[in-house]
């Protein structure tokens, strides 16, 4: 408990020092955050904790071993315990664009410096100033995200917003995060992503066989691949766009034709669920109002997926794979991403 106290009192001193209220909203959301978790074997040894929270916190900690034992994941402070904030979603994050771009605000602090979000734990909050920026004549998209990751600076916790999850999104979820631990480029969100969810792929793949469940790979295959077929859908919308607010055409031409992208997008969607023989998991999506911000977060991350499997097969090994990706940490960007994605992608968002 002391321990505790002082890790909040470090973060309140630090958001004191960058001062704002948005800094202590997040600083006094973390302190919550490090408050409520506690040692997942003292939530399995705890006599009230309900038999399914105590069965799917033995499968966290049978990944967690996993990843480190099999996978070669770092065996940081990370998913050794638990935090049920008592909310379907941890934080809310703002993302906004400008009427006419695809391209998301940024904004920026002494530590985090530039982001392309403002996270808020607590939603009406974040509503409040998706509003403000509406208001404004921006795009707005608030959205609710279930965890996050700290990259191990900060223990973070398996929140109980997890552990509904089907067994390859809770175990996949903590692969990913690990190998963000594992090996992370600033700057470089395409080879970030794209590499934490190669090994994310892999590792449930070896997971599966592991735990004598071969038969549940297809599956699970098939999932990944509607993923990628509806990152590609929206890609291509989010790559219209931006040609259109490009154009130079006049505002309400732009507007006009900005609509009609939008429904060219969900009739497409519907092809593609048709395609998919009528699977409805992104109907959600489509369940609102659909602006710029909603699309603003799609980057090129599947862009560099398949160059990174091919290294990782011409590896031989995760390890070797690793340490591969690692020998581009001197490279700039476009030179990375020439050698690791087999093409310059550009500069990262």
């Amino acid at each position: 408990m002391l321990t505790h106290r002082l890790r909040i009192v470090a973060i309140a001193s630090a958001a004191l020092a960058l001062s704002g209220c948005y800094v202590m909203q997040a600083a006094s959301g973390q302190a919550e955050v490090i408050r409520r978790s506690e040692p997942i074997p003292h939530v399995l040894a705890d006599p009230s904790t309900p038999a399914k929270t105590k069965a799917r916190l033995q499968l966290v900690e049978a990944a967690r071993a996993f990843a480190i034992d099999e996978l070669a994941l770092h065996d940081g402070k990370s998913y050794r315990k638990y935090a049920d904030m008592g909310r379907p979603y941890v934080v809310h994050n703002v993302v906004a664009t400008p009427e006419f771009s695809v391209d998301p605000r940024r904004w920026c602090f002494p530590v985090t410096g530039c982001i392309a979000y403002r996270g808020y734990f607590n939603e009406a909050s974040a509503r409040s100033y998706g509003r403000k920026l509406s208001m404004r004549g921006d795009d707005v998209s608030v959205e609710g995200v279930p965890t996050y990751s700290t990259l191990g600076h900060l223990p973070d916790p398996v929140f109980g917003s997890m552990l509904g999850w089907r067994d390859t999104r809770l175990v996949g979820t903590i692969f990913h995060e690990l190998a963000h631990e594992r090996l992370y480029f600033a700057g470089d969100s395409a080879v970030n992503e794209a590499f934490a969810s190669v090994v994310e792929d892999e590792g449930i793949r070896r997971w599966l066989l592991h735990q004598g469940r071969a038969g549940e790979i297809g599956a699970h295959e098939a999932a990944v691949a509607r993923q990628k077929d509806f990152a590609a859908l929206l890609r291509d919308a989010r790559g219209r766009l931006a040609q259109l607010y490009a154009s130079g055409a006049p505002p309400d031409t732009m507007r006009i034709e900005k609509q009609r992208e939008f429904g060219r997008l969900e009739f497409r969607y519907e092809q593609l669920r048709a395609r998919w023989g009528g699977y409805a998991g992104y109907d959600g999506w489509f369940a609102r109002l659909l602006n710029n911000a909603h699309l603003a977060a799609v980057a090129t991350y599947e862009d560099c997926v398949p160059g990174l499997w091919h290294k990782l097969q011409a590896a031989g090994s995760l390890t070797a794979f690793y340490a591969t990706v690692e020998s581009t940490r001197g490279l700039d960007v476009q030179a990375r991403h020439a050698q690791l994605c087999g093409a310059s992608l550009g500069t990262a968002r």
